[in-house]
């Protein structure tokens, strides 16, 4: 870069939701703990080590459906669009099915259902949409 070249502008759109993003976080900031206060403990997760491996697996599991789910919905969208050829429909229909095959299959295999995986996001209601 040119030392007397002044750096690039970034255009006011990306420069607004730059200022803006900034503002948001100066925002949720944390107020600044009373000088006479007691120190909190941390919080602590606490976990079952037996269950950790488990539950790490339905999340996962639960994030690959979420992908699949998200990916169906583009596909519906760029066929009703008409967006793709016939075989390219086919390929991506096949495609879908066996991925929901082996989904369903790995959940089988430690005792899950597709219903099983979702997660409760408190006030937000659940990550995987009801069908």
């Amino acid at each position: 870069m040119d030392p007397e070249r002044p750096p690039p502008r970034r255009p006011a759109a990306l420069q607004d939701v730059s200022d803006s993003l900034s503002q948001a976080f100066r925002l949720i900031e944390a107020p600044p703990d009373a000088q006479d206060a007691p120190p909190r403990p941390a919080r602590r997760l606490h976990t079952d080590p037996d269950r950790v491996g488990e539950d790490l697996l339905k999340l996962v599991l639960t994030l690959v459906e979420l992908l699949r789910q998200l990916i169906e919905r583009q596909a519906l969208r760029r066929v009703d669009a008409g967006d793709l050829t016939d075989e390219q429909e086919e390929e991506l229909g096949a495609t879908l099915l066996a991925l929901h095959d082996s989904l369903a299959e790995l959940c089988a295999q430690h005792g899950y259902a597709l219903e099983d995986l979702n997660l409760d996001l408190g006030p937000l209601g659940p990550l995987l949409p009801r069908d």
